[in-house]
């Protein structure tokens, strides 16, 4: 059975790919507005290596009635996630995991803003609010031109409620159709809870958003691609969320 794994309850930057903290940047897009993410060139290094450097940019986004993953954008407190996680939600709440002397420390952040939705690609834009004293660690963005079939990669998430958890294996395909878009597909391990969370290359950048697979057997995982993810985030002020909208999200040309 293929469904949503969720848990019911144009400027790079160079980075220094042994620091865990990336410097903080403003990218300015075509159209000259600011842009939230970040791209780099970072040199492929071992699995390792690459959690040790981006775990703590994963989050847990948890509502009333359930919980996915997600990921940091910038410092500021932006991130992505599905919009299935989110779907009918107003109260949000996202967990991070930050390193402290004898493993992870968990803190709640509960003022959490739904920013931008897209319910036909299945993202949306979160906006911590009140960031308090948390350091935010971030990720940066890939490129889907530079994936390649065989290619190894992995997830981070929180399959089944199991926080932080890394699954591994290679990209099968990078253009699998489904419903009208375009999937990586792979065989690295995603599951209920994976819903949102990053795809990462062995460079520590993310070329995909986690979002379905077969429950019933393993091996055939699906992550929205990175190009997506990009243009939604760069044509944010077309996907703008309005509670009151019950169109919210869609964009008609």
């Amino acid at each position: 059975i293929l469904q949503y794994e969720y848990t019911r309850a144009d400027e790079e930057i160079a980075v220094d790919s042994n620091k865990t903290v990336l410097e903080t940047t403003v990218e300015v897009g075509q159209a000259g507005r600011e842009r939230l993410y970040t791209q780099a060139r970072l040199e492929k290094t071992t699995i390792e290596k690459c959690v040790e450097r981006v775990s703590e940019a994963v989050v847990k986004v948890s509502s009333p009635t359930g919980m996915g993953s997600g990921f940091f954008l910038n410092e500021d407190g932006y991130l992505i996630t599905n919009y299935h996680v989110i779907e009918k939600e107003t109260k949000i709440e996202v967990t991070v995991f930050q390193k402290a002397k004898d493993g992870f420390e968990k803190k709640k952040l509960k003022k959490v803003k739904i920013e931008a939705v897209n319910p036909f690609v299945d993202l949306a834009l979160l906006k911590v609010e009140d960031l308090g004293d948390t350091e935010i660690k971030y990720v940066p963005l890939g490129d889907i031109d530079s994936i390649k079939v065989g290619e190894q990669v992995f997830a981070i998430g929180n399959p089944l409620g199991l926080e932080r958890t890394v699954t591994d294996g290679v990209i099968s395909t990078i253009n699998r159709a489904f419903q009208g878009l375009v999937y990586i597909q792979t065989n690295a391990d995603i599951n209920p809870g994976n819903s949102g969370g990053p795809l990462f290359n062995l460079a520590g950048e993310v070329i995909g958003v986690t979002n379905m697979g077969y429950i019933f057997f393993g091996g055939l995982g699906f992550a929205i691609p990175i190009d997506y993810v990009k243009h939604f985030i760069d044509n944010r002020d077309a996907f703008a969320y309005d509670k009151d909208n019950p169109n919210t999200g869609y964009r008609y040309i």
